[in-house]
């Protein structure tokens, strides 16, 4: 059995615009087995005994997106957000892989055995693939083998208090320990961190903005970042990747780590890309993040180092938490829960802005596809329209408008910064491994449809 999608623009690898061809994925297997240059309308398809055909037209066929770094918090915090909930905005955003951050559920992945409570949570729930990373925290050093082992794509480690007593912070001597612990492996920070030389901010104004941003300075950033290019030059077999960068002040770091052979990747949000510090109202606290959304000339050096590859990907760090946990009849930005709710709305924020900046599809596709998938080491089967890959299509309508409202967010809590907004980029069917995960004609895009997304 087959599944054949033609349309007049698909993006295949290497092209920076999308031209004419057509896909085919075997079903059995979820593989692609062919692709070939050329649009062959629906009456070719119809003729050619194909078992399911799609002609999309002009509309876009482009590969699956994979967001490597969400927080679906289940186990134990699926009032939050949840594993069915979580997957169906995925799908409906067109991400067809997502990547589960250890932090938020509880018990938090940091041992094999919290892993494989995690992945009972998610079976059956998952309508997108679904993999995991690992924690690194104080003394667990011992359960990070093990845990790759058991299926981890590598670990996330917070260098600053994470308000989290499940996942506290680890030091400098911690990460020694972890580190040689570890063989061609990676490690993902939360690259802040707190120390002598970083400036004392006292909290005024609990509902200013400003107050907040003030806080959480870009010098702790740089502090973190200096500390993590030092530690990949003494384990170079450990890949670091500094976690949603916010700071453009640490990019001559980075850049010069890089230009050094440093095995160092960088990763930024959508938030930190479609939004400015200037423009958020006080006590608006569905904006409040950490690192924190700083200033419109910040966000242009972001895009700046996005462009020259300085910065390799752009994820959702999707991470919601109940509503009343964001305190918003008071507004007070040092008490509210921090994350920004974005999930299924990453391709149409980064289209809408970065056609403003002369942005191609191809480079989007690359950073929120291409360089996912090798962060998470799916490079191989994720990412790319291409032969032996999987069949992870996502059928888009680059000119259509909405306005985002409630009815455009299937996660669970719906609060984000971006209701209100105007984006560009309309997802209209996705495909998981040929299987149709999403059809914006259906009611509500999933009625019918049954969730057959793998843990991977």
């Amino acid at each position: 059995m087959l599944l054949t999608v033609t349309s007049r623009n698909v993006l295949l690898p290497d092209f920076d615009l999308p031209r004419p061809a057509t896909i085919n994925v075997d079903l059995k297997t979820g593989k692609i087995i062919g692709v070939s240059l050329g649009y062959i309308g629906d009456d070719a398809c119809k003729n050619s005994g194909d078992s399911y055909f799609v002609d999309a037209g002009d509309k876009v066929v482009l590969p699956g997106l994979v967001d490597a770094h969400v927080h679906l918090e289940e186990p134990g915090n699926q009032d939050w957000e949840g594993f069915w909930t979580g997957t169906q905005a995925a799908a409906a955003g067109g991400v067809t892989t997502l990547i589960d951050m250890p932090v938020d559920s509880s018990p938090p992945t940091t041992t094999p055995r919290n892993l494989a409570n995690k992945r009972r949570s998610a079976r059956g729930q998952c309508w997108v693939d679904v993999g995991f990373w690992g924690g690194a925290i104080p003394q667990n050093q011992a359960e990070l083998g093990p845990l790759l082992s058991a299926g981890v794509r590598g670990f996330k480690c917070f260098l600053i208090d994470t308000g989290i007593e499940e996942f506290p912070r680890v030091s400098e001597s911690d990460l020694h320990a972890h580190m040689s612990h570890l063989q061609n492996s990676l490690m993902i920070f939360h690259a802040e961190m707190q120390t002598t030389s970083s400036p004392a901010r006292h909290r005024l104004i609990s509902r200013s903005y400003q107050e907040f941003l003030s806080s959480r300075p870009q010098e702790l950033e740089v502090d973190a970042i200096t500390l993590i290019a030092s530690l990949q030059a003494m384990y170079p077999s450990v890949s670091c990747h500094i976690a949603h960068l916010s700071a453009a002040a640490a990019l001559p770091i980075i850049r010069a780590a890089k230009d050094c052979g440093s095995k160092i990747s960088v990763e930024t949000c959508f938030h930190y890309l479609c939004l400015s510090a200037e423009d958020i109202p006080d006590g608006a606290t569905e904006y409040k993040c950490t690192p924190p959304i700083r200033e419109d000339s910040n966000r242009n050096l972001l895009w700046d180092a996005l462009v020259d590859g300085t910065i390799d990907c752009v994820i959702s760090d999707h991470s919601p938490c109940l509503i009343e946990m964001k305190g918003l009849e008071h507004g007070d930005f040092m008490e509210a829960w921090g994350g920004v709710s974005s999930l299924g709305l990453g391709l149409s924020l980064l289209w809408t802005e970065g056609r403003k900046r002369g942005i191609s599809l191809g480079q989007i596709i690359r950073w929120m596809s291409i360089k996912t998938a090798e962060l998470a080491g799916l490079s191989g089967t994720k990412g790319q329209l291409k032969v032996g890959h999987d069949g992870d299509l996502v059928i888009w309508d680059p000119e259509a408008e909405f306005k985002v409202s409630r009815e455009h967010l299937y996660f669970k809590n719906k609060l984000t910064p971006y209701e209100g907004m105007t984006l560009r980029g309309l997802v209209h069917k996705t495909f998981v491994r040929g299987r149709l995960a999403y059809d914006s004609t259906l009611q509500d895009g999933f009625t019918g449809l049954q969730p057959s997304g793998e843990l991977l």
